[in-house]
């Protein structure tokens, strides 16, 4: 059981919003469905997302009980980068989901790791087992897996907290005027196509995306992203709207997406500290040959 009490600052915020500042280790969606499964109260009652919070209220959250994983165990090949008693690194290949969920109820990633781990988890929930963080569909590269709880709390703060590092290589059409740059513009949820993320004119999420070019050739550049946030979408959202969209993005990139078999999007580098050993842990994931093939149209080696 978690206690809260509002302050003044915090005051006329969504309950939602209120517990995802209040509780980093937790992400927005875990909450909300949290408070949809009335494990939240706000004053003694059963509360909604939406309800607003004012100064002086008592939120209380009863996290229930780890449900038993009903994912199936699938020997699928992983790419381990690391692995010890509390978590993986993985480079994950495009194409494999991260975990089961509408339209796949196998052949994920958690189906992979329930085969080759005894241990994972269970703050995710049953579908998401020592699942931190996720990588879209068509996005290969980097991913850190949770085998206990304390792990997955301490790298949950550290995400929460943006001192994780978080390098990108993506493949985009045309070059950027400037060599370098930040975009620091908030997302939300599409207004009308609710399975895209959009630039927000109101509210929204903040989100920070720095770039810059490695190379190019004016019709295709290639940039490396540091996240500083990480939002659905974040670096697609972000390049679409600085008008070099990812190429062989299908959602974002419309036309100019391209003849490619997929996204050419790629969670390079992940820097994080150990949970137990406080090491700094640096990882990089190689490049899968189809990123490499379209990358073969520039000129000069990666730097």
């Amino acid at each position: 059981m978690i206690t809260l009490n509002v302050e003044r600052e915090h005051a006329r915020l969504r309950l939602d919003r209120f517990l995802a500042v209040s509780l980093p280790i937790f992400s927005r969606a875990r909450l909300q469905n949290l408070i949809r499964a009335e494990c939240v109260r706000l004053n003694g009652k059963q509360a909604r997302p939406r309800d607003l919070v004012r100064a002086g209220d008592i939120v209380e959250l009863d996290e229930p009980a780890i449900e038993k994983i009903e994912a199936q165990p699938e020997q699928i090949a992983l790419e381990i980068l690391f692995e010890d008693d509390d978590l993986l690194v993985l480079n994950k290949p495009a194409g494999l989901v991260m975990h089961p969920g509408a339209g796949h109820a196998q052949h994920t990633l958690v189906n992979a790791l329930l085969a080759h781990c005894k241990n994972l988890s269970g703050i995710g929930g049953r579908e998401r087992p020592g699942i931190v963080h996720r990588l879209d569909k068509e996005t290969s590269g980097c991913v850190v897996v949770a085998k206990n709880d304390t792990t997955h709390r301490d790298l949950s703060k550290q995400f929460a907290a943006r001192t994780m590092e978080k390098i990108y290589l993506a493949l985009v059409a045309g070059t950027p005027r400037k060599a370098t740059g930040v975009i620091d513009k908030a997302i939300a949820r599409h207004p009308v196509h609710r399975q895209r993320m959009s630039i927000a004119r109101r509210q929204g999420r903040s989100a920070k995306t720095e770039y810059r070019i490695l190379r190019s050739n004016g019709e295709i550049s290639l940039l490396e992203c540091t996240l500083h946030s990480g939002r659905t979408h974040q670096i697609r959202v972000h390049l679409h709207d600085l008008g070099h969209p990812v190429l062989g993005d299908k959602l974002y990139g419309g036309k100019r997406a391209g003849d490619f078999p997929r996204q050419m999007l790629h969670a390079w580098k992940l820097a994080f500290n150990h949970p137990r050993t406080s090491e700094l842990m640096k990882y990089e994931a190689p490049l899968p040959p189809d990123f490499t093939g379209a990358m073969g149209q520039l000129p000069g080696d990666l730097v």
